[in-house]
């Protein structure tokens, strides 16, 4: 699935006019909901593409964006398999759980036992920084649209995903999020929903990609012992 990651940043080039140009005032509305969206509908079913030279990880779990709490399963692949597993992860802390024969999705409960606990690094790997970046993606109040053309969002092109016809925006940068580099394209429906979201990580050439809705949402529960930091 890492391979998949260079097909993801593509805009169909026979979907319509590119960009980049301004937003319209409709176009940063949407643009300035995204987050807040995500944190209204609690949480959201994401399978996030990890660069690295290695080969690439790929997780697939929710994150809950009340509380600021993120858990799925790690595959890796080619030679990066060294962190298959159950993760689970805060904005300061890594929570991972080796497993030989790690499964398709992640159990619904945690288990009790067996993890490891580590400081989530604010730069120099890419699996931490697209962990922080898929859990910045949730805010509880709207940016402000006015704001947001000053800050360098654009209209980059119309694209699909998964079926949703989507306008590709650049900006607002995720917020307090070391390791990011260059712009973050955002791909978002006509009523402010986010299906997929590119960021550059300091790390990486290549960049994160985070899909949305691409299997069932589960409540997260936190690890026992270890609960949400909110």
């Amino acid at each position: 699935m890492a391979t998949a990651v260079a097909a993801f940043v593509v805009v169909d080039s026979t979907s319509g006019p590119t960009g980049p140009r301004a937003l319209t005032s409709d176009e940063a509305n949407r643009l300035a909901i995204t987050r807040f969206r995500n944190y209204q509908t609690g949480g959201r079913a994401v399978t996030i593409t990890v660069p690295s030279t290695a080969g690439g990880l790929v997780i697939t779990g929710s994150v809950d964006y009340r509380a600021k709490l993120g858990y799925g399963v790690v595959h890796g692949a080619g030679r990066d398999t060294s962190s298959d597993g159950l993760v689970q992860w805060t904005a300061t802390t890594v929570l991972v759980h080796p497993m030989a024969n790690t499964p398709a999705t992640a159990p619904a409960s945690p288990p009790g036992s067996g993890w490891f606990s580590r400081p989530l690094q604010s730069s120099g790997s890419s699996l931490d920084s697209s962990l922080a970046i898929a859990l910045s993606l949730g805010s509880d109040r709207p940016d402000n649209a006015e704001l947001l053309p000053q800050n360098g969002a654009a209209w980059v092109g119309p694209d699909q995903v998964a079926g949703h016809q989507v306008d590709v925006m650049t900006g607002p940068h995720t917020h307090s999020v070391s390791g990011t580099a260059g712009d973050v394209r955002y791909w978002i429906g006509s009523d402010g929903a986010m299906y997929r979201v590119r960021a550059g990580v300091a790390s990486e050439p290549q960049p994160v990609v985070i899909d949305f809705d691409t299997q069932k949402y589960v409540q997260v529960q936190p690890v026992p012992g270890a609960g949400p930091t909110r």
